[in-house]
């Protein structure tokens, strides 16, 4: 596969006891937290009705989105983007599936049209009154890795520049045995093809995985929030705030991503 080059224009954060970018890179450099942060987000891209209903995912997901279109100051009505989440809304699944088994006319069209993995996706096209394409995926432990790759070849296609939101939930009832996550984690990022002074560059590289594992680093944040199911973005956005030169990925069970940086 040949090399993929991106620029970080822009990013956007939130996690459970870090509410936005700068606190995460505060925690990163400094072992400073907030002393009081919210349950969850409350993103102002979506009316107070849509807000009071949508489901945490959707709340974090977007409120990262739009941080880091508004970082990059680029407007959300032109991006294409692609959303990428490890299990959707878990506790809606919980409660699709719990009705269904006991009372399958009891369930609630709101919650319905929640459950599906596109529904962050859905909202932010609403909200955002955007008509470009939005592209949502899931590939297991994998599914930073494909969103990350999935946002490259759309720039390699010929986009200008591509929003790529990551995000997972918490678990609950039994499927925390089965998919475990821990809290709210929200993460975008806006590249553009553009190289752009004082940005950060990404360049990518789909490799053959070694017999061993790929080399995950456990830095600050990845230490705090290890529990989501999209921690493997955390040793990324350490490289990013911290100005490390390579991150590594697991992309699938034979296949891992090189992700070298450039900070000018």
């Amino acid at each position: 596969m040949q090399t993929l080059q991106a620029t970080v224009e822009g990013i956007g954060f939130w996690g459970t006891g870090l509410p936005d970018w700068d606190s995460a890179c505060a925690w990163m450099r400094n072992g400073i937290r907030p002393d009081d942060t919210p349950a969850r987000p409350s993103p102002q891209l979506l009316a107070a009705n849509e807000r009071r209903r949508a489901p945490g995912t959707v709340a974090v997901a977007l409120e990262a989105a739009l941080a880091a279109c508004q970082a990059a100051d680029r407007s959300p009505t032109v991006l294409s983007s692609v959303f990428t989440s490890t299990h959707g809304e878990l506790s809606i699944t919980d409660y699709m599936c719990a009705t269904l088994a006991e009372d399958p006319r009891a369930i609630s069209p709101t919650r319905f049209h929640n459950s599906v993995h596109n529904a962050a996706a859905g909202y932010w096209t609403i909200g955002a009154g955007t008509h470009v394409p939005a592209t949502a995926i899931s590939a297991g432990a994998y599914s930073f890795a494909q969103g990350l790759l999935e946002a490259m070849v759309q720039l390699q296609a010929g986009e200008d520049a591509v929003l790529l939101v990551a995000y997972d939930g918490t678990a609950t009832a039994p499927l925390v045995e089965q998919s475990p996550s821990e809290g709210l984690l929200g993460v975008a990022l806006v590249l553009s093809r553009s190289p752009h002074p004082g940005l950060p560059t990404l360049t990518l590289t789909l490799q053959a995985a070694a017999a061993e594992a790929a080399e995950i680093t456990h830095g600050p944040l990845s230490q705090l929030l290890h529990g989501n199911a999209m921690h493997s973005v955390l040793p990324l956005l350490e490289a990013l705030a911290m100005e490390g030169e390579q991150v590594l990925l697991p992309a699938s069970d034979h296949q891992r991503l090189r992700i070298s940086l450039t900070h000018e």
